[in-house]
């Protein structure tokens, strides 16, 4: 039998004259914000510390999760945390899968018991104030059921410095309700939010969206305090930073990832990718 091998030349390099292979279009290069070993480009701020201060070892990796702790906490006194992404993104498809595990810190607000979020399109962490308590952001709020049989939706949506358009309205409400299940007990859950800018932001979970909403703005309260020269109101919110929350209840984070939606979307270019949805001629090669 005859078999006709192809000899790859110095340093594992194509013989001369052998075409290029085409990277798929289709195939989707998901990057892990998070990468289950240590919290490498991610950087803290608690309410009345420095930026990068990890207060009481909140935030740390255990058993490839990205944990939040409260073991080493004797109580509560305002100090709210945010664990804050390096790279800003704009349009995306951002993915987590979380659980709820443990009591509450002692001290902690009653609204905040099995209470986290994911925090979107933020100011870069070096505008917040020391004392400031949460990022001017749209928050994607993670909520876990108290077993009681009453129901409390996740993938909710809150406002801190920010307003929305929702059901083409300027929407004020500072936390509106998804329509989805309750989550009881320590049970794993996957979460997916697609982002494109200030254009559309969806909130998606079992496949089906339980939330959707435009035109992210700067504006309203719930946050304090703050530096006036960063919340300008009405200013579109059309991306930033994201972060995780320290908001007084243990949590674990198995996966957080991010798949970017913006880059080159010429066809003729071998970085062109057929699901961005937002042209960056810059990106293309």
């Amino acid at each position: 039998m005859f078999c006709s091998v192809l000899t790859l030349g110095a340093a594992g390099q194509r013989p001369a004259g052998t075409p290029a292979v085409k990277p798929d279009p289709n195939r989707q290069d998901w990057a892990e914000l998070f990468n289950g070993k240590n919290l490498d480009g991610w950087t803290p701020k608690f309410s009345k510390h420095d930026l990068g201060e990890n207060f009481n070892d909140t935030f740390r990796v255990e058993n490839g999760s990205l944990a939040v702790r409260y073991d080493k906490w004797t109580k509560f006194d305002g100090e709210f945390g945010h664990l804050f992404y390096k790279d800003p993104y704009s349009y995306y498809r951002l993915v987590a899968e979380y659980r709820f595990v443990g009591p509450q810190v002692a001290g902690g607000p009653g609204w905040a018991n099995r209470n986290n979020g994911l925090m979107l399109h933020s100011p870069a962490p070096k505008t917040m104030l020391k004392d400031q308590d949460f990022p001017i952001s749209i928050e994607v709020q993670l909520l876990g059921g108290h077993g009681d049989g009453k129901p409390r939706t996740t993938l909710n949506l809150c406002t801190p410095g920010s307003n929305v358009v929702y059901n083409g309205k300027l929407h004020t409400a500072h936390c509106t309700n998804s329509t989805s299940k309750t989550y009881d007990g320590e049970q794993w859950v996957r979460v997916e939010v697609e982002v494109h800018g200030d254009e559309l932001v969806k909130h998606i979970i079992d496949g089906a969206t339980v939330l959707e909403y435009t035109k992210p703005q700067i504006g309203g309260g719930n946050v304090a305090p703050v530096d006036p020269a960063v919340k300008v109101d009405g200013t579109p919110m059309t991306g930033g930073y994201i972060s995780i929350q320290a908001e007084t209840a243990p949590i674990e984070f198995r996966k957080i990832e991010l798949l970017n939606l913006e880059g080159c979307m010429d066809p003729k270019a071998a970085s062109y990718k057929a699901y961005f949805v937002k042209a960056n001629p810059q990106m293309c090669r």
